[in-house]
């Protein structure tokens, strides 16, 4: 809860800056995600997924600089490596606030806080699939870190990593369990004036 109270009063405080221009749009794009846990699970390896949501793109006074904040649904988790038809399958909403600096060739970097609400998880065994929601944390805090570009007719792409700062695990169990996400997108501005706008 503290940490759902400090991410909502980032975000507050992000989208207060006075902004001189909004452009809107829609993402999305593959994921690759991980899930990691400490002791090391030997068995889990990449899992890949997808992405799609909507995103406002936020000029700050000093044009070089914008805020983003996006809500996107992603479907994450892991696979078992001695069993290829067993898998972790994670369902986020994803709410990242992204601080961007952006150059004038029309490139980015960008990172910030997200929140992500798990919807659903499932672990999968051939025809056989188990609920294990209630065996994970409702919700996972991460750091976005990542380049993008946009061209002039409001095209878009991005590349970022996502690093879990959550322990997910809900249960007894002293495992640590962090998930991470590498994520590949195509975007598309709306109403954008500029390649760097």
């Amino acid at each position: 809860m503290k940490k759902t109270i400090i991410f909502m009063a980032t975000l507050f405080s992000l989208c207060s800056v006075k902004a001189q221009n909004v452009h809107f749009g829609i993402k999305g794009g593959m994921n690759a995600s991980s899930v990691n846990s400490s002791p090391e699970n030997s068995d889990m390896q990449t899992k890949i997924g997808f992405n799609l949501g909507l995103l406002a793109h936020i000029h700050t006074s000093n044009k070089q600089w914008a805020i983003q904040p996006e809500i996107y649904y992603s479907t994450e988790g892991s696979k078992s490596k001695s069993a290829s038809n067993a898998s972790l399958n994670l369902d986020y909403l994803n709410i990242p606030v992204l601080a961007q600096y952006m150059f004038d060739n029309g490139f980015r970097i960008e990172a910030g806080p997200q929140i992500g609400f798990l919807m659903s998880a499932k672990n999968k065994a051939g025809d056989i699939t188990e609920n294990v929601k209630d065996n994970l944390k409702s919700t996972n805090f991460s750091i976005p870190v990542g380049v993008g570009y946009l061209t002039s007719s409001g095209l878009g792409f991005d590349a970022r990593y996502n690093f879990g700062l959550s322990n997910i695990n809900n249960t007894s169990s002293p495992t640590k369990i962090h998930s991470n996400v590498f994520q590949f997108g195509i975007f598309y501005q709306f109403t954008h004036t500029k390649a760097h706008d």
